[in-house]
């Protein structure tokens, strides 16, 4: 893997990234320390700018969670649970991710993308559901966003000392994914707080203006 991106830089993150995406057993937690290593001069070999890894690991994860969504909707629970262990893709993990989905609906795409083993599966019970295309690539897109740059940059910030640790990233990668979560639930709730506000001050356009009957004059 690493020598993959060494050679081919973005198109080995975008391509691994969508792999990952796609329910393929592929570690994004490998691909973008790495190739935010590589972005800071770590290794030799190409020279990626630290933009350039986190835009390829956000489109591929896009891409990827999209042949999954298409697989979830059109080929259905059934053939995924049948088919899925020739692809390393496990039951329980489509449990997993299923009970995430049930719980929080459409929220779950979002949140989930920044879960370890809820990300590479949350699209799959998003296309069982049937959501909707637009939506599934806006929460997508959004919750993809976040997490794969905080990867790209600890990598970045790392250099050549990534690996030492990426086998016991599984700790630290629950607590990025909290806070993340965290503050993204804080701005929606600000966000709709700040919305509810302002339409409990709006005042109607125009005011009626009271005529006195006639029992008064």
């Amino acid at each position: 893997m690493q020598h993959l991106i060494t050679q081919y830089g973005y198109v080995a993150v975008f391509l691994l990234m969508l792999a990952e995406s796609a329910c393929i057993p592929i570690p994004s937690e490998v691909i973008m320390l790495f190739g935010g290593a590589l972005a800071a001069g770590a290794y030799p070999g190409a020279h990626p700018t630290l933009i350039g890894i986190v835009l390829a690991g956000v489109l591929g994860n896009v891409a990827g969670s999209y042949i999954a969504w298409a697989v979830g909707r059109y080929a259905g629970q059934p053939a995924v649970r049948r088919w899925g262990r020739r692809f390393g893709v496990r039951g329980h993990d489509i449990d997993r991710a299923t009970a995430w989905f049930d719980r929080y609906g459409s929220a779950a795409v979002l949140f989930g993308r920044m879960v370890p083993v809820v990300r590479t599966f949350i699209s799959l019970p998003a296309g069982f559901a049937g959501m909707p295309a637009g939506r599934f690539g806006l929460f997508t897109t959004l919750g993809c966003i976040p997490w794969t740059a905080a990867l790209g940059i600890a990598g970045y910030a790392l250099g050549a000392n990534w690996q030492h640790i990426a086998n016991d990233f599984h700790g630290l990668t629950y607590a990025i994914a909290g806070i993340v979560v965290v503050a993204l639930v804080v701005a929606v709730v600000l966000y709709f707080r700040r919305r509810g506000g302002d339409s409990d001050v709006s005042e109607p356009a125009g005011t009626d203006t009271q005529v006195p009957s006639d029992r008064h004059r």
